[in-house]
């Protein structure tokens, strides 16, 4: 790496290594329509377009202050729920509990937001405190039929689309790391890049050289070839952004490893989830990738389990 790119900080790095991979995406797409002009690119091309929106919006939300990062992840976490809400069987009876649900969202970012943040409130507050409240909400509605579905599938949005999301808000607010200007904001740049670089080459490695299914009943799309390919290569990635962590070579990979493997989790739970329901994608916000939980599926997993191997390693 030349040495002027060097003595840029951590943050300019990336933003100039994301630029670079959105640029050489583009002029691959370009260069595809021109060799074969038959063939549809629209699907890539829409993807690659929107590629550039979603990394713009999101470098914004990291650069800027705390509070401006804190506010886009929970509205993260509430499109994320809303997308999940709008597919579900709910009752006439559920519409209060869901009110409440989505009051709790700012709390849970209110306990990140405050100076220091409240960690014991944060880890509890939706898993134990909001899961006791929601029934008793629930109950006041009078309307016993259905009850334990709805509980179950209103309480498990919460926990994986906001409690676990916002997990990548808390890391905002570590502490530098190391001698090398790693802090929480550069850690999640680090989370982010890896885990959707790795569902991006499983999608080119499995359309590429996919024979051989994973879970064909769940998502025919995933196959050996795409999940060993994509983990592989993003691990590999991961050590050209290792400036943005305080890990070693070998941790980085390990590190790299868990969260793909969690993000890979996620999305296959996501699948199920669409399966179930009977749909192809949560919403249509985003062209070229359906909606907004489209996109966060595999943050969803690999958020948390990042978040606490920093914290039990390196937050004293």
């Amino acid at each position: 790496m030349p040495t002027s790119i060097k003595n840029l900080s951590p943050m300019l790095q990336m933003g100039l290594l994301v630029l670079g991979v959105l640029v050489a995406a583009s002029v691959a797409v370009a260069v595809l329509r021109r060799a074969r002009p038959v063939k549809d690119f629209s699907e890539l091309s829409a993807r690659v377009r929107a590629w550039w929106i979603m990394a713009a919006v999101f470098f914004a939300a990291i650069l800027t202050s705390n509070r401006i990062s804190l506010v886009f992840f929970a509205l993260l976490s509430f499109w994320a729920m809303k997308e999940y809400v709008t597919l579900l069987r709910t009752r006439p009876a559920d519409h209060h509990a869901l009110v409440f649900t989505f009051l709790a969202i700012p709390i849970q970012y209110l306990w990140i937001a405050l100076d220091p943040p409240w960690y014991g409130m944060f880890i509890i507050f939706i898993p134990v405190y909001m899961m006791l409240a929601l029934p008793v909400r629930m109950v006041l509605s009078k309307e016993t039929k259905g009850f334990v579905e709805s509980a179950s599938q209103i309480h498990w949005g919460m926990m994986i689309f906001v409690f676990g999301l916002s997990h990548m808000a808390y890391l905002l607010t570590f502490p530098s790391l190391g001698d090398g200007g790693a802090n929480g904001r550069t850690l999640v740049l680090f989370l982010v890049f890896v885990v959707e670089m790795s569902d991006v080459l499983q999608y080119i490695w499995g359309k590429t050289l996919g024979r051989h299914k994973i879970i064909p009943t769940i998502s025919p799309n995933k196959t050996w070839e795409g999940f060993l390919g994509g983990i592989a290569s993003a691990m590999v990635l991961s050590l050209a952004i290792r400036f943005l962590t305080p890990f070693s070579i070998g941790e980085t990979l390990l590190v790299s490893f868990f969260i793909t493997i969690a993000g890979f989790c996620g999305g296959a739970v996501m699948s199920a989830v669409k399966r179930d329901f009977g749909v192809k994608d949560f919403g249509s916000v985003i062209p070229g990738h359906g909606g907004m939980l489209d996109r966060v599926d595999s943050l969803c997993y690999a958020a948390p389990i990042f978040f606490h191997y920093v914290r039990y390693f390196y937050i004293k």
